[in-house]
Parts: structure tokens; C-alpha cells; sequence
């Protein structure tokens, strides 16, 4: 299957910007690894904040359709599957943290449009996880949410150091401890 060129933009922006951070990611080098010429970047992308927002909004629906198949999944432990699917897509494909907050530090004071997008893409997350709090019954999925907010960022940052499968049985501890009962 061919790649567009737009696509082929977006997927090596996605890879060098989580890697190499947003700022420190230069035209020449990004055009050079997506085999395109630089008015093609310009084509689609008038400008880099323009690509950054593309590819955060990319990767945030992908990320969301992770989180929604879960909760498609079924009636029932909502909750604990959309901390299921997090830590996979952590083990997947964010071994160096979170991108949108990578974004969010680099961004807040050179281009606030774009942290502030990556703050509403991060609120959207916690209403998904309120709205799995609310399919389990939760007496205040709102607090719930928040709770189970910071157990995924948590998970997201440790990561690099305690591995994918450590931090999947660490986030279900933590969310069956909130329930007084054992990790499901």
C-alpha cells in the first residue's frame, strides 16, 4: 500500500517529534526522512505549528479509539478495562511518555493554541474515564475520574523505569485498592 505524502509527513513528524522533541525537530531533517520536498511540507502544512497540530490530533483519535474499544467491550469493569487498554498503549507506543504533554512543556510559552489543544485533548480523556466511572455505577464518576486520571498519567511517566507489565499490575492495584478490595 502507498503512503501519501501527507501521510508520510505526519507519520515521520510523529516519530521525530516524540523523540527528538517538537523544537528540536528541523524542517530540513523532517522533509529529508519523509522523502518529500519542502513545498510539499509547506502544501499541507503552512506552517510547523500547523504539522504539530496534525499530529497530535492524529495520534489523540487514535489513542481515544483504544480507549472507546475498550469501553465497546461490554458491560462491567469499564473502569479497569480503559486502564487495561492505556498501559497497552503505553507498552505499544509511548515508551517515552505522553505526547501531548511533551507538547504542552514545549509549547506553553511559544505557541499557547497549541498547549491549549493539548489540554482539551487531556480533559476529553477524563470525560471517556468518566464516562466509563458512570457505565460501573460509580457514586461520583467525576471523582472517580480524576482518581483514575492520575493513576494513567502516573503509569505514563513510569514507564521508562519500571517497564509495561509492572505498571499495568500497579495501576490495577492502586484502582482495586480505591475499591478496598484485590486488583481485578
Amino acid at each position: 500500500m502507498t503512503v501519501s505524502k501527507r501521510d508520510a509527513l505526519l507519520d515521520t513528524a510523529e516519530r521525530l517529534f516524540y523523540t527528538e522533541g517538537f523544537h528540536a525537530t528541523g524542517i530540513d531533517r523532517l522533509v529529508n526522512e519523509a522523502g518529500v520536498a519542502r513545498m510539499t511540507l509547506y502544501h499541507h502544512f503552512p506552517a510547523k505549528e500547523e504539522l504539530v497540530a496534525a499530529v497530535l490530533a492524529r495520534r489523540h483519535r487514535r489513542y481515544l479509539a483504544v480507549l472507546r474499544a475498550a469501553l465497546d467491550e461490554g458491560p462491567g469493569n469499564s473502569v479497569a478495562r480503559l486502564v487495561d487498554a492505556h498501559c497497552a498503549w503505553l507498552a505499544e507506543r509511548s515508551a517515552h511518555g505522553c505526547m501531548l504533554v511533551k507538547a504542552m512543556g514545549e509549547y506553553e510559552h511559544h505557541d499557547p493554541a497549541v498547549h491549549i489543544n493539548a489540554l482539551a485533548c487531556k480533559r476529553e480523556v477524563i470525560g471517556v474515564i468518566r464516562e466509563a466511572a458512570a457505565r460501573d455505577g460509580a457514586g461520583d464518576p467525576e471523582r472517580l475520574a480524576g482518581q483514575v486520571y492520575l493513576i494513567l498519567e502516573g503509569a505514563t511517566q513510569a514507564l521508562p523505569v519500571t517497564g509495561a507489565e509492572r505498571i499495568r499490575a500497579d495501576a490495577r492495584a492502586l484502582l482495586g485498592a480505591m475499591h478496598g478490595r484485590e486488583a481485578p
